[in-house]
């Protein structure tokens, strides 16, 4: 449980941070209401608009073939394809969309299944317009999000299947500086960029570099990869 704690905090901290640029989203929604909703949230923010809503996933599809999109917020349950095969189709695409998964539905299925699809986002639609808005720009730059209940429990399911091999743990490792090895265990442990640079006495700038030189050597998609290896190789 305090394993579970950590990555929700590591994890959670992502809802925090902000990052400039402008971002163009897809309400991919069944609901109309739920569409407009979202969408007066949305374009209350100057550095994001909504440039096109979707009923299901093959709609969707369409649209995003059609105009380059850099998020499309996804609900599950839709008739004609759900929001799980609209998000493997787009991830195994070369669409340069992020998806995230906005649901009333917190079961376990949804999280694994979304998570596997490639989403890097899952929120409760009952999370604060702070939170999803944050989400949004997370997503958009990169990062991924998932909402603290499901982390726990993500954590849960998979802590106790990770391999506990010293010498696998050694060579892994092996290919990261020091310094990398640093940034890594203040992401495992839910610090923020800002966090990280002030703790270790670095620009911001210097500490998304090594992110991304730690995202690839390690082979990971995003921050929530970063956390479970490191606890995998017994960092934390």
């Amino acid at each position: 449980r305090d394993e579970a704690d950590v990555i929700a905090r590591s994890v959670g901290s992502l809802l925090t941070q902000d990052y400039p640029g402008h971002f163009r989203v897809i309400l991919v929604d069944d609901q109309s209401l739920v569409r407009s909703g979202f969408r007066m949230l949305i374009e209350s923010e100057d550095d994001m608009e909504v440039v096109s809503e979707a009923s299901n996933g093959l709609e969707a599809l369409d649209v995003l073939r059609r105009m380059p999109v850099d998020v499309a917020l996804m609900d599950i349950r839709m008739p004609q394809m759900d929001g799980v095969e609209a998000t493997r189709r787009i991830t195994a695409s070369p669409l340069d969309t992020k998806v995230l998964i906005l649901t009333t539905f917190d079961l376990d299925e949804y999280v694994y299944a979304a998570l596997k699809a490639g989403a890097s986002g899952f929120l409760l639609k009952d999370a604060r317009p702070t939170e999803l808005l944050s989400a949004i720009r997370n997503v958009a730059d990169g990062d991924a999000v998932v909402a603290p209940s499901a982390t726990r429990r993500l954590l849960d399911h998979v802590v106790p299947t990770l391999p506990n091999d010293p010498k696998a743990a050694d060579k892994r490792l092996s290919v990261l500086t020091d310094r990398e090895k640093e940034v890594l265990v203040e992401i495992a442990k839910g610090a923020t960029n800002a966090e990280i640079a002030q703790t270790l006495y670095m620009a911001e700038g210097t500490v998304k570099t090594h992110i991304g030189r730690l995202l690839s050597k390690l082979e990971c998609r995003d921050r929530v990869g970063l956390v479970l290896f490191a606890h995998e190789v017994g960092l934390i």
